[in-house]
């Protein structure tokens, strides 16, 4: 294998690993705070919001509102302890 080569293999395993790391700390534990995050990253007003048992996981299903007047359901998977 090329250098060149191996340096990008090595660079995208790399960055793959990283943002599966990452994804624990961005699973909101409580509904306020993930409805909070969800309204900032949409900006958008939340709608509504409540936790949903799906199988053995909790579901925070946050409804928002955003400014051009479209409305999205965000999903978001309870962080267990």
């Amino acid at each position: 294998m090329r250098d060149g080569m191996r340096k990008r293999l090595t660079l995208i395993i790399f960055t793959c690993l990283l943002a599966m790391a990452a994804q624990p700390a961005a699973l909101a534990q409580s509904l306020d705070e993930a409805a909070r995050k969800a309204a900032k990253q949409h900006d958008a007003k939340v709608l509504s919001a409540r936790t949903v048992q799906e199988g053995k996981q909790r579901v925070h299903v946050i409804k928002l509102l955003t400014r051009k007047g479209v409305v999205k359901t965000v999903r978001v998977t309870v962080r267990e302890r």
